[in-house]
């Protein structure tokens, strides 16, 4: 791996490249570079886990003609997809280095629902609470049932934005998050449920379950779950999987593929 890093560098491949180094005892995301060319012998991977793609396309918005290389795991390259299709960044512009992915590394041995689900491991199930469950097995729930969990659940937030700063998918300059007309400024813990369900419509057809999220969150909201439901009902209805390629861009979907008009209300008698 080091190696190629190096020869893609040396040969102009690639003007930087995105990876990981030790620093101060943490694997913190590094840019390399030609002109210190030593440095990518402490070019890491193992458990590291930051949104490189996010980085990228913030340095391609101040560079517009910059070459960059990445590592990348699976969840990385939906994520680069993702942002291609939203214009956030020229696919062409990234070349990526596969690495192994990594569904052990997410909290509390999560698996990634985009490769084969495993049912065991996870502490929170041993005890009764996981996280990991899929939809429609927390649907299985009665409907009162899943609201109480769920405002449970959204009540312990305190409003960290830990979700939104690292996902790598959310690139909007001004966040809904923080508009005074949809999320009260200044309100701990947040308005219930606004803060977390206007972060979940937003998440429709966007995230790509890297699990970043919810391995940021310091209260252990189950937010893949609740960000796989959206998911879910784009898939069902668009047949769209954000991340899956550059070739169907989520405008087409609504656009060509759009459900039909709901039947008009009736007025109520009386």
């Amino acid at each position: 791996m080091k190696a190629e890093v190096k020869t893609w560098l040396q040969e102009g491949r690639v003007d930087i490249f995105l990876g990981y180094r030790m620093k101060a005892g943490h694997p913190l995301p590094h840019v390399f570079v030609k002109d210190r060319l030593q440095e990518v012998d402490e070019l890491i991977s193992g458990d590291a886990r930051y949104p490189l793609e996010k980085l990228a396309a913030r340095i391609v918005a101040e560079q517009p003609g910059i070459r960059i290389g990445m590592l990348a795991r699976d969840c990385n390259k939906r994520a680069l997809n993702v942002l291609s299709v939203w214009n956030q960044l020229d696919s062409e512009q990234v070349e990526t280095l596969d690495i192994n992915c990594c569904p052990s590394n997410l909290k509390d041995g999560a698996q990634c629902s985009y490769l084969k689900p495993s049912k065991t491991g996870s502490y929170k199930k041993r005890v009764g609470i996981d996280n990991q469950s899929d939809p429609e097995d927390f649907e299985n729930c009665d409907q009162q049932e899943r609201f109480k969990r769920w405002i449970n659940e959204f009540q312990r937030c305190i409003k960290c934005y830990g979700c939104r700063n690292i996902c790598p998918v959310c690139f909007c300059e001004e966040c809904s998050l923080e508009h005074p007309d949809l999320v009260k400024t200044g309100d701990l813990p947040p308005e219930i449920p606004i803060f977390h369900l206007v972060r979940a419509v937003h998440m429709a057809g966007r995230c790509v379950d890297c699990g970043l999220c919810e391995e940021a969150c310091p209260v252990d909201i189950p937010l893949r779950l609740l960000y796989r439901k959206v998911n879910q009902i784009v898939s069902d209805i668009f047949d769209y999987r954000p991340g899956s390629n550059t070739d169907q861009s989520p405008f087409s979907v609504l656009g060509d593929s759009a459900p039909p008009d709901p039947e008009p209300l009736k007025a109520v008698e009386g």
